[in-house]
């Protein structure tokens, strides 16, 4: 059994981890509300602009977006990847990187190639380890997203497509559930199908200044950039919730550990006084 004066020594270590995964239960609990607070404001910008993109994508006929054509045969998929730049957050990247490995491993026995756009610091050194091909990454986002910042690294991706190199782009993020609760997902965002536009309520028309096409092009362009910026807001409250989640059940696992140290301590400090306590018989016999 260790000495009392190790035990002491472990008992204060475990005490200041537990100050410390305190701490940042309640920093993340701060910023979580924040984040929650932010995906809530994003969710009917992105469901007006998927109605008015519904409604634009069915009135002007004559001209075809490449957004909305869908490719005859599908030789390379790009996979936008969203997670957090820091850990400590439970098994929340684990599982997107797990779902986005899989499917990707999927892809490539079929044939097709795969090409990443890594969001996130774990995103993008786990892509880097396991040899994909990143055609953008984006780190360092901090606790408040802005659309502006995502726009070079999404682009790369939508030129790509636009360009033919790349027939399909998904999106693999964390859908954010409840506090307890996040679903890692993957949807497709090109080529837009009517599951994803859904279906245009009654009967529209546009006059369109200067022209169909700028304007079409444009909005299109805008609707994407909401979803990449509504999945990344959604994995942002992912984040906070678990690491939330994670710093409580270590605080809670430090006070059991703490616990039972102070208990192996009490039996090592009364043997210790029960051994003296022997000794000192011993010895006024032997003197007696």
């Amino acid at each position: 059994m260790a000495g009392s004066k190790e035990i002491r020594a472990k008992i204060k270590s475990v005490e200041n981890t537990r100050k410390i995964t305190r701490a940042m239960e309640m920093v993340a609990a701060a910023k979580m509300r924040k984040a929650q607070e932010r995906m809530r404001a994003a969710r009917p910008y992105a469901e007006k602009i998927r109605a008015v993109a519904a409604h634009l994508s069915r009135a002007n006929p004559e001209y075809k977006h490449p957004f909305l054509v869908k490719r005859d045969s599908i030789k390379k998929v790009g996979v936008i990847i969203v997670t957090s730049d820091k850990g400590l957050c439970g098994g929340l990247n684990t599982n997107v990187l797990r779902l986005a490995i899989n499917r990707m491993k999927a892809w490539e026995a079929e044939g097709k190639a795969v090409a990443v756009c890594a969001i996130g610091n774990k995103a993008f050194g786990f892509m880097n380890r396991t040899g994909a091909e990143v055609k953008s990454h984006l780190t360092g986002l901090g606790d408040v997203p802005h659309v502006e910042n995502l726009i070079g690294a999404v682009k790369v991706m939508l030129d790509a497509y636009v360009a033919g190199e790349i027939d399909a782009i998904h999106i693999s993020y964390n859908h954010f559930v409840n506090t307890m609760k996040q679903e890692p997902c993957m949807e497709q965002l090109l080529p837009l199908t009517n599951d994803k536009l859904g279906e245009a309520k009654g009967s529209w028309d546009y006059i369109y200044e200067p022209d169909a096409k700028l304007v079409i092009d444009a909005l299109l362009l805008r609707y994407i950039e909401s979803l990449v910026y509504q999945g990344v807001v959604e994995n942002m409250a992912s984040e906070q919730s678990s690491r939330m989640v994670a710093m409580k059940a270590a605080s809670d696992n430090a006070k059991s550990v703490i616990a039972d140290l102070k208990l192996v301590y009490n039996k090592a400090r009364q043997a210790a006084i029960t051994r003296e306590i022997s000794e000192i018989c011993s010895g006024a016999a032997a003197v007696g």
